[in-house]
């Protein structure tokens, strides 16, 4: 027996305005989210700068340093490799010269980090404190 008089069932329906916020909410968390990934980056400008095309002979003092990690100051090479002794040469050099000459390092490609740093440091013990590096114009 059907008691159950012909009633018309709904369907069940879905919604899909939900899934539209949610969908939305996700797109703009992901534009806000990579706009700032670019403005993460690390942007470098170089700094330029113009002087003189060459300088005067008597203001320089040369030091170069080979690939072994030996010194020569003027062209002479320096007995030791010790900082006191090369600042020590680089101030009885200097004395002859302007009263701030300019070092300037002429480093071997293949001279360690630390042989420039003992002549940055021996330049900094004989009371020199303008210095630069020589360096080379590469191929592109």
């Amino acid at each position: 027996m059907n008691f159950r008089r012909h009633r018309h069932r709904e369907e069940p329906e879905i919604n899909f305005i939900p899934l539209i916020d949610l969908l939305l909410v996700i797109l703009i968390f992901l534009m806000v989210t990579t706009t700032y990934a670019r403005f993460s980056e690390l942007e470098v400008n170089l700094p330029q700068a113009s002087g003189p095309a060459e300088m005067q002979k008597d203001s320089r003092l040369r030091v170069d340093v080979s690939a072994s990690g030996s010194y020569a100051v003027d062209g002479q090479a320096v007995a030791g490799s010790d900082v006191a002794q090369l600042g020590e040469r680089l101030k009885r050099e200097a004395s002859g010269k302007n009263p701030a000459p300019v070092v300037v390092i002429n480093a071997d490609a293949k001279a360690s980090h630390q042989a420039v740093v003992t002549v940055m440091e021996a330049a900094r013990l004989a009371g020199l404190l303008q210095l630069t590096f020589a360096t080379q114009q590469g191929t592109p």
